[in-house]
């Protein structure tokens, strides 16, 4: 008859789920125009990822204090930890656009961006998901992150087979396929988000 109050680590996990997803909303809105706006852009992702470092420590310390938890200890340690690793990789991307200075994104950047965008969309409503206790509604959003984490592999591949026979100068080669190599590691700990929670899901059934 009454709903269950959402627990404690429920709300942690939509918290960093909110964070994650502001921070993905800037990481592809933000325009880069010049040289001071690229310190800006690296600056401030960087103050979101070490906003998110915070809530890992709280989450840990908490945990390590709690007697019940809503689901295992390990799989809430586990789903931090993977929303901790895209922070970590937006931080890497950004920090690799300033030392490269690097002022403008590309088509397939922008392709890339957009899938990881709505990876988090589909990780927040998840979340959501959990704090409400409807974990078995988060099968279909686990799904969609695998096929967004799908199209960036595809891209992956079309943009390093653009950028070998396009681009000339090997500097810039070596650059590009960082930043590219990157942005797929950002899909790949989405697609991490995905299969922890699928595993949840198997094991709560």
């Amino acid at each position: 008859m009454f709903k269950k109050k959402a627990d404690k680590f429920s709300l942690y996990l939509v918290d960093f789920a909110k964070h994650l997803d502001k921070t993905v909303d800037f990481f592809v809105d933000y325009k880069v125009k010049d040289t001071d706006s690229l310190k800006e852009f690296a600056n401030t992702i960087k103050k979101y990822e070490s906003e998110a470092d915070d809530k890992v420590h709280e989450v840990i310390k908490n945990l390590n204090q709690a007697f019940i938890t809503p689901i295992e200890r390990e799989d809430i340690m586990q789903l931090i930890m993977n929303l901790d690793d895209i922070m970590d990789g937006m931080e890497e991307f950004s920090a690799m656009m300033d030392i490269y200075q690097i002022v403008s994104s590309d088509d397939f950047m922008d392709r890339f961006t957009n899938n990881i965008l709505n990876c988090s969309k589909e990780i927040l409503t998840s979340m959501q998901l959990i704090a409400d206790n409807r974990l078995k509604d988060v099968e279909a959003h686990a799904i969609k992150i695998k096929e967004y984490e799908s199209n960036c592999d595809d891209l992956y591949r079309a943009s390093l087979r653009n950028l070998f026979q396009t681009e000339k100068d090997p500097i810039k080669v070596i650059q590009y396929k960082e930043i590219y190599e990157t942005l797929e590691d950002i899909a790949d700990y989405c697609q991490d988000v995905a299969s922890t929670l699928q595993s949840i899901i198997m094991k709560n059934a």
